[in-house]
């Protein structure tokens, strides 16, 4: 089998089309919940805390020079960046945990009997004659 072959098997592969839908969706996903820690929870958090501006909080080690620039460590956006994993890591949780829901769900309900079998029937008839009184 060329590697081709295998490569092209490989690729039209459920799981790898399931996982390539799933990264796209989780890199949307991802902008998405920026977009709100950015813009939504973050603004309210620093109006509580006296106004401050997560994004701009940074430790300046080295001022910036006519030669290079600033050299500063900003803390901010990694809260920011904290807060936003807090998030995705909450809905995945969430996701998980419904689907592991409707698994248990799906498993208790009971299997509709299937018809018996001819080996089965001929057990039972065999069975119902012994049980009879002689």
């Amino acid at each position: 089998m060329s590697i081709v072959q295998e490569f092209k098997e490989f690729a039209v592969k459920g799981n790898a089309v399931d996982m390539a839908v799933g990264i796209i969706i989780g890199a949307a996903f991802g902008k998405i919940v920026s977009s709100v820690v950015a813009d939504v929870v973050m603004p309210p958090i620093g109006l509580l805390l006296g106004g401050m501006d997560f994004s701009a909080l940074a430790l300046t080690l080295r001022a910036a020079t006519a030669e290079a620039p600033a050299v500063v460590i900003s803390y901010g956006r990694f809260v920011q960046t904290a807060v936003d994993f807090v998030i995705v890591a909450f809905a995945i949780f969430m996701l998980v945990k419904g689907i592991n829901t409707l698994k248990k769900k799906e498993a208790a309900a009971p299997a509709v009997p299937a018809e018996p079998s001819p080996e089965q029937i001929l057990l039972t008839e065999i069975r119902d004659l012994l049980k009879q009184p002689r």
